[in-house]
């Protein structure tokens, strides 16, 4: 049996008649009456009691298929429905991973827009390590990651969304508060709060360090930079952060920026997913918003950071 049957199986129960089951269902009533009789052969008994002239009276047999038949075509209904859902981005969902950083300072502006585009769209927000993100990513867990660098390999494209640096914050009350630019040498004897996961960032300090042969007094280590914000506005230490991290605190006085003359890192922050064309549709609709929306400076950077960004990922 095939749906078409139990279509023309279910018009002529609730119709009542082969007549108006044919129109309902656009077959000729001949068409109907074949269907319905095949049906009975691929079934091996009568569906209707034909001792009654009257009307469609189901047999036992008729009424146990007609409830499965009803079920089976609402289920193909709802099917189709939830797919032409799909195809119109009603409904779906749509997961992307990044750093504790990332989430809050970068996700909320890419996904603000497509949220008030498309609020019927799930959106699943996981929070992990880079590394940890690009394998989940590569098992299809995770439509897009936020990723400090472009990974090597065909098996993944990136858009630029965000530029950053890193800069050495402090609190008011720090002796570096009020001054227009230090050296690394001027860092001897401070000590510093870092951030205990090793990331390009994190070697880019201690290579400047290195270099001009400077001891980097690490007394404290955190796993958060949220934390570490804290930590510095307490006046326990100085610290090198992303600056997209501290904007706030800058803005309202709480932590103050000390340019350092021999250290500049600058770093290109990457949307990225499955070079693939199986990607959904909300998928690929949160990428076309997203690149409609990044600033231009940051699109006409892509090219140009790729290298570096790859370089980066080998730290």
């Amino acid at each position: 049996m095939d749906l078409m049957q139990l279509e023309m199986f279910v018009a002529t129960v609730e119709e009542g008649s082969v007549h108006k089951a044919a129109r309902r269902v656009y077959r000729t009533q001949p068409a109907v009456s074949i269907a319905l009789r095949k049906l009975e052969q691929q079934i091996g008994t009568p569906l209707f009691d034909r001792s009654n002239r009257n009307g469609y009276l189901l047999t036992d047999t008729g009424q146990t298929l007609f409830g499965y038949a009803r079920r089976l075509l609402n289920l193909r209904d709802e099917s189709l429905a939830a797919i032409q859902d799909l195809h119109n981005i009603q409904t779906g969902r749509l997961r992307i991973g990044a750093n504790q950083s990332a989430s809050i300072h970068v996700l909320p502006r890419l996904v603000k827009d497509f949220r008030d585009r498309y609020p019927k769209i799930k959106i699943e927000i996981t929070r992990q390590v880079s590394s940890k993100l690009l394998r989940q990513l590569r098992d299809r867990t995770l439509d897009f990651a936020v990723l400090s660098f472009l990974p090597d390999g065909d098996d993944i494209e990136g858009t630029a969304v965000a530029r950053d640096e890193l800069v050495l914050v402090v609190s008011p009350r720090h002796r570096l508060a009020g001054a227009s630019m230090v050296h690394v040498r001027d860092l001897a004897e401070e000590r510093f709060i870092a951030h205990n996961v090793r990331s390009s960032s994190r070697e880019k300090v201690f290579d400047a360090f290195r270099r001009h042969e400077t001891p980097l007094n690490i007394t404290i280590e955190i796993a958060t930079i949220e934390a570490i914000k804290k930590f510095v506005a307490r006046d326990l230490g100085a610290s090198f952060v992303p600056l997209m991290c501290v904007k706030e605190e800058l803005d309202s006085g709480e932590l103050i920026r000390v340019p350092v003359e021999e250290i500049r890192y600058e770093r290109t922050l990457w949307l990225v997913r499955r070079a693939t064309e199986t990607h959904h549709h909300a998928a690929g609709a949160f990428l076309a918003l997203v690149r409609g929306t990044v600033p231009v400076v940051v699109a006409e950077a892509n090219q140009a950071a790729i290298t570096s960004s790859r370089d980066e990922a080998r730290l």
